[in-house]
Order: C-alpha cells, then sequence, then structure tokens
C-alpha cells in the first residue's frame, strides 16, 4: 500500500481494502489531502452499498411494534463487486477533476489544486505508480497541475 511516493506490493488486494489499508497510513503521516480524498471515496462507496428503503417501510409502526435489541433494525447491505468499486472510485476522480476545471479564477486556485491533488491521490490508488504530476509545459496541458497517466518504460 502507498500513499504520495509510499510504494508497497499491493498484488491481489481489491481497490477498497487499500484505500482503507491507505487512510491509516495518510493520517499517520499528516497528508490532508489523501486524508480528504480518501474518505471520501470510502463514503461514497459505503452509500452505494446502502439498500433502498421502501416507502411502506418509512411509515412509521407503533412503538409497541417496534423492534427491540442490538441491530433488530440493521438492514442488509450490498456487496459491490471489484468493477462497481471502480467505477465509483472513477467517478470520484472524475468529479474532483471536473470541479478544479470549472474553478478558474485565481481566488479558487488553491482549492482547486487541492482537488488535483485528491484526484491524483485516487489515481494512484487506482492506477498504481505510472500517474505522476504533468508539468506545467507539457503538450496539451489545459491546465497547470493537471493529472495525466504516463506509461511505465516498459509500456513504451
Amino acid at each position: 500500500m502507498w500513499v504520495r511516493g509510499r510504494d508497497r506490493s499491493v498484488t491481489g488486494m481489491s481497490l477498497r481494502l487499500r484505500l482503507r489499508q491507505a487512510l491509516p497510513e495518510a493520517l499517520r503521516a499528516r497528508d490532508k489531502v489523501a486524508v480528504s480524498a480518501l474518505r471520501a471515496t470510502l463514503s461514497a462507496l459505503d452509500n452505494a452499498e446502502a439498500v433502498p428503503v421502501g416507502a411502506a417501510e418509512l411509515r412509521g409502526v407503533a412503538l409497541e411494534a417496534a423492534p427491540v435489541g442490538a441491530g433488530a433494525t440493521e438492514a442488509l447491505r450490498r456487496e459491490l463487486g471489484e468493477r462497481e468499486v471502480l467505477a465509483i472510485v472513477r467517478a470520484e476522480i472524475d468529479e474532483r477533476l471536473d470541479v478544479a476545471a470549472q474553478l478558474t479564477d485565481s481566488a479558487h486556485a488553491d482549492r482547486a489544486a487541492r482537488l488535483r491533488a485528491e484526484a491524483e491521490v485516487l489515481l494512484r490508488m487506482v492506477d498504481g505508480p505510472d500517474v505522476v504530476q504533468a508539468p506545467h509545459s507539457a503538450p496539451g496541458n489545459s491546465s497547470p497541475g493537471a493529472v495525466r497517466r504516463v506509461p511505465r518504460p516498459a509500456d513504451m
């Protein structure tokens, strides 16, 4: 597992598990950007697992008919497959990059840079160490600090 340049083998680990294990590392490193990105993404995954509540269940029941005891009101949650997890994480990345691209005013430059940095953290979790911060002068780079995929030497 790694965050912001800390590389360890993650072969065979699910993306969700890598995200969960990266969070305490980011907390220990006091990496606010990584902590923010990881917490928000894990929350999005947890929200996606929630089971929709039917209209009949929304109507209350009489107090005497209410379930009692530990876990009596717990509902089963959906289990997301690796493809669904990947799709949610990619949506989180895209959302951050889209919002950063919309923040063109110089007053919002810090917020845009933070969003790009959060997207970079998530891209590293998804793609591995071949994702780097693109230089400002890179051809086709529409915004400073934009994130782009760079092929590994073995891919060239």
